[in-house]
């Protein structure tokens, strides 16, 4: 969606030894209507920066170094690697489950189109589907762990979805899940949607000037 009240549009790439990697294509709005807030999101290969009107030029250039940073950083931390996702599945471990399952790793797989995740009880390692990486990370929780719990219980029965009752937003993250699943599954041809934050839109970074 456009910002309301834009006065000026214009796209430059940022200098390369300031701005993060993969930044590519940056456009920026200036919008009269804003006065001190500055955002900035993804939109395909672009990055939009929203600023107010009576910005300088340096303060353009300030301002636009900043938000990419912001939002590389940001996007980052949705987006751990699979060393971080095993550490991150080792503290859900410990605070949800008493430390009881212990994985023997767990890292992103993009051969998974039907499930959020797997888990084998024999070999005890756990693989996630790259369709979570970006949801926010409550939801990217719930799903490690599922799969944690089913180290505990292979099955879906009481005790399994027991152990998933400390989890305060078990039901919530299974809704949302659920949602992006009927997305997924009746988006038009060469579309798709993405989620990047707790209730965000996708990567989204927000600032005050």
């Amino acid at each position: 969606m456009d910002d309301k009240g834009a006065k000026r549009r214009s796209t430059a790439r940022p200098d390369a030894s300031q701005a993060p990697a993969g930044a590519g294509d940056v456009e920026v709005r200036r919008s009269r209507r804003r006065s001190r807030t500055v955002s900035a999101y993804r939109d395909g290969d672009r990055t939009i920066v929203a600023i107010p009107a009576r910005f300088t030029r340096a303060q353009e250039r300030e301002w636009v170094e900043r938000m990419l940073a912001r939002l590389s950083a940001k996007e980052k931390r949705r987006r751990p690697s699979d060393a971080e996702l095993m550490e991150r599945a080792t503290a859900l471990s410990t605070r949800y489950l008493d430390g009881r399952a212990t994985p023997s790793s767990v890292r992103w797989v993009s051969n998974m189109d039907r499930r959020w995740g797997s888990c084998s009880v024999q070999d005890r390692t756990i693989r996630i589907s790259d369709r979570v990486r970006g949801l926010p990370g409550w939801v990217l929780d719930y799903v490690l762990l599922h799969e944690l719990a089913h180290l505990l219980h292979a099955g879906h029965g009481p005790q399994f979805w027991a152990l998933l009752e400390s989890y305060p937003r078990t039901e919530r993250a299974r809704g949302f899940l659920e949602g992006v699943a009927f997305s997924d599954e009746n988006a038009p041809p060469e579309e798709g949607g993405a989620h990047d934050g707790d209730d965000e839109p996708h990567g989204v970074a927000d600032a005050s000037a």
